[in-house]
């Protein structure tokens, strides 16, 4: 079946027909008709004509960092169900956080002809920089604030101030912060300057805040608190850049006899399933991952639109919500 029939079907242009199969606006009154005429009918387009006309696919590469994290999970399943209510289909490519493999990724997906990318980023290399300002399709990142690339990324400095003046105002004055490498901006670096923040703002010299920094994982929690416990015993509050790192922290703590909260408060980032299930629960803050993974594809999906109609590079800071347990 040809789009000028399935249009003849659904009382509706071949124009309209064309702009509903790649996404573009329509009206919901015609968008349902020429919805039911194609599941009538069981029409399927010929992707294969579509990208010898177009030079591209309806495909979208989603390039991430890790997909063994809650964090990554949520944005996945932002991107990919807003994909698909455009009619867009998501390729999943796991970097397992090597930047040689971002840039492979990102060069395969272009050979491949797809649409767009969305691209969950952690650190900044000048290649990375190259690859993205040289990129053949539009590119959005996630998770990150980059200089002229569009981007959905969180408020991680306001969240950490806001944790660390938590704690402050229960009197804490040892303050340790467990992050990750500085190359990472938005977890290695603004996480922690939220902090210095707090402190600075509460009469304290930012530069007494304890800093240890490792991975993303529980083992960096452990061997931080370790560490934390043996430079400063009376430590008495502990930021740490994410749940997982709070989770070996908290282990470390205890086993050291520390009462929690009484004796050391402690907060993660990322709310992620773990924080509710310690004992005690765990203080967080709940960032929108999903609905940056959303927000993301919905602003590829407009570049896509207005190809040659460029208009300022678009970047989003979504906010954060903190929840208050019982581990502060």
């Amino acid at each position: 079946m040809a789009i000028k029939e399935l249009a003849q079907m659904a009382g509706v242009s071949p124009s309209a027909v064309s702009r509903y199969l790649n996404g573009g606006s329509l009206s919901e009154e015609k968008s349902q008709r020429i919805r039911s005429a194609i599941e009538l009918t069981g029409y399927h387009p010929d992707s294969v004509a579509r990208t010898l006309r177009t030079k591209t696919t309806n495909l979208v590469g989603l390039i991430v960092p890790k997909t063994d994290s809650g964090a990554v999970a949520q944005v996945t399943a932002g991107v990919a169900s807003t994909l698909n209510r455009h009619h867009y289909f998501s390729l999943l490519a796991d970097t397992a956080n090597d930047p040689a493999q971002e840039l492979a990724y990102l060069n395969l997906f272009q050979k491949q002809q797809v649409a767009g990318i969305v691209f969950m980023a952690t650190v900044m290399t000048p290649e990375l920089e190259q690859a993205l300002r040289s990129s053949r399709v539009p590119i959005v990142v996630t998770g990150q604030k980059f200089r002229q690339v569009p981007c959905v990324y969180h408020d991680d400095f306001g969240a950490a101030f806001e944790l660390a003046a938590l704690m402050l105002k229960r009197g804490r004055r040892h303050l340790a912060f467990i992050g990750v490498t500085e190359e990472d901006i938005a977890v290695g670096v603004n996480r922690r300057r939220g902090v210095e923040a707090a402190m600075t703002e509460f009469g304290l010299d930012p530069a007494s805040l304890l800093v240890e920094r490792g991975s993303f994982q529980v083992e960096n929690g452990i061997t931080s608190a370790e560490r934390l416990l043996h430079r400063c015993p009376e430590m008495d509050g502990v930021i740490c850049a994410t749940d997982r790192i709070a989770v070996g922290a908290m282990e470390v703590l205890r086993r050291a006899g520390k009462k929690l909260p009484e004796d050391v408060s402690v907060a993660g980032m990322d709310d992620s399933w773990a924080g509710n299930y310690l004992s005690p629960r765990l203080t967080t803050a709940h960032f929108y991952y999903r609905e940056s993974g959303e927000n993301a594809a919905e602003l590829l999906v407009d570049m896509l639109r207005r190809r040659t109609d460029p208009s300022p590079v678009q970047q989003t800071m979504l906010g954060y919500t903190i929840l208050q347990r019982e581990s502060v």
